[in-house]
């Protein structure tokens, strides 16, 4: 199982500098990835918030090995081709390292509403399904240049637990990052589900398994239970402190 570090943009971690001088020292504690939010506003109380692109292009010139990218982006608040454009860039600039973590997000911080975005859901849904559509498309030769990684700049679905049908479509992609997952048992129950929806998916495109735990937690059980990846997370008011102490810890 691979380890990475996932933080939120926000207030102490909003200078992007800052959040680069963190994913510097993290691939050289040992740690696999580097993950950051991606929200235009949130609720009190935090009151700065950094754009995740510009964020994530410091990160990838601070480093050289670790796996990075946005933990999700709503598809249906993005232009598809200013996405795409978005993608392909930074995945150049980080050398094909850049994962794709999408979803039809949420309006608890009225990131919709205050911004006159659809929201509501089935409608969210069925632009993330168009959108993903799309952008498979340009990546795959409407646009130029293409993605470094090849055969595609993997994707990882969001899917919120016990919701089943963002399930099915993760497992059309290559991840899905299940969101409040009450335990590993769940995982297993999670993970042999989307066994079954894969089949005889090409074992040549590995499928990774993406959970979040607090600073210190055990990897054992979630790997037992077939997660590839453990991010530590840190919650909405991440303090630059608790931060640097757990990738000191290292992974």
């Amino acid at each position: 199982m691979r380890r990475g570090i996932f933080v939120a943009p926000f207030d102490e971690l909003s200078h992007p500098r800052v959040v680069a001088e963190l994913a510097a020292a993290a691939e050289e504690r040992g740690f696999d990835g580097f993950f950051v939010w991606d929200h235009v506003r949130y609720r009190e109380p935090v009151r700065e918030v950094s754009d995740p692109w510009v964020v994530l292009s410091a990160v990838a010139l601070a480093t050289t090995r670790l796996e990075l990218g946005p933990m999700v982006t709503p598809l249906s608040r993005r232009r598809i081709h200013k996405l795409a454009r978005e993608t392909v860039t930074l995945d150049r600039l980080c050398d094909g390292r850049l994962v794709l973590g999408a979803g039809l997000g949420s309006d608890n911080n009225e990131e919709f509403t205050r911004f006159e975005a659809v929201t509501e859901p089935r409608e969210r849904a069925k632009l993330l399904d168009e959108g993903l559509d799309r952008l498979l498309a340009f990546w795959d030769g409407e646009f130029e240049p293409r993605p470094v990684r090849q055969p595609r700049i993997p994707i990882w679905l969001a899917a919120r637990w016990p919701n089943r049908r963002p399930v099915h479509r993760a497992a059309r992609y290559d991840g899905v990052f299940p969101i409040e997952m009450p335990g590993p048992d769940a995982l297993a129950e999670l993970v042999a589900e989307i066994g079954e929806l894969r089949g005889d998916a090409d074992p040549a495109r590995p499928f990774d398994v993406v959970v979040e735990g607090p600073p210190g937690a055990d990897p054992g059980p979630w790997e037992a239970a077939g997660a590839t990846w453990l991010l530590t997370a840190f919650g909405h008011t991440p303090k630059l402190a608790e931060v640097r102490a757990a990738i000191e810890a290292g992974p």
